[in-house]
């Protein structure tokens, strides 16, 4: 049976501006920028979602609200008959 080489991990090959660029070839601080760009956008994008649940929920209070208030016109309308 033949041994298999281990295969050599690929760099990292990281794509700026329209560029590819070896993760070799970027500076320390280069690569914290990178790092801080990535969770950030993870930070909006789920801030995004957390917005979008905040929205439904606010209108679905709104609608609750809505139809409790008309239900209560309703009924005095009613009662006024």
């Amino acid at each position: 049976m033949a041994k298999k080489e281990k295969e050599m991990p690929k760099e990292q090959v990281i794509n700026l501006f329209d560029k590819e660029y070896k993760e070799s070839e970027l500076s320390d601080e280069q690569k914290v920028m990178i790092n801080h760009v990535a969770d950030l956008d993870r930070k909006i994008s789920s801030s995004e979602f957390n917005l979008q649940q905040l929205r439904f929920g606010k209108q679905a209070f709104v609608d609750a609200l809505k139809a409790s208030v008309e239900k209560e016109d309703s009924e005095e309308k009613e009662e006024k008959k």
